[in-house]
């Protein structure tokens, strides 16, 4: 793999408006007729939210990732794909750089909703 170059510098204020959280997924569910997109269920302490992630191809069997806590961004402008609508991001590690990508996830359990950075 050959390594990307560093992206544009961002002042401290910008990257500050991302807000990225540690939530458990609860649940992962088919979204029906989609190729690659999966329904997470994720608790984040206080509520839970709905993320559509487009990680069907990457894993054998996705269910394997129920239960765990990952890196979530949940600031984003909730989108519609696949006529759901997606209340954040799956913050994972590779799919930009074109590995097989894995979840970022927190080295020990820590509560969700925990907040990133």
């Amino acid at each position: 793999m050959k390594v990307a170059p560093v992206k544009s510098i961002v002042s401290y204020d910008v990257f500050d408006k991302i807000d990225i959280r540690v939530g458990q997924i609860e649940r992962v569910e088919d979204v029906q007729g989609a190729d690659k997109l999966i329904r997470l269920i994720v608790d984040f302490g206080d509520h839970k939210r709905t993320i559509l992630a487009g990680i069907k191809q990457e894993r054998e069997d996705p269910s394997e990732i129920q239960g765990r806590q990952a890196l979530f961004v949940v600031n984003l402008e909730p989108r519609k794909m696949m006529g759901e609508m997606s209340e954040g991001m799956l913050f994972d590690i590779g799919y930009a750089d074109g590995i097989t990508p894995m979840l970022a996830v927190p080295e020990k359990p820590v509560p969700n909703g925990v907040r990133a950075g």
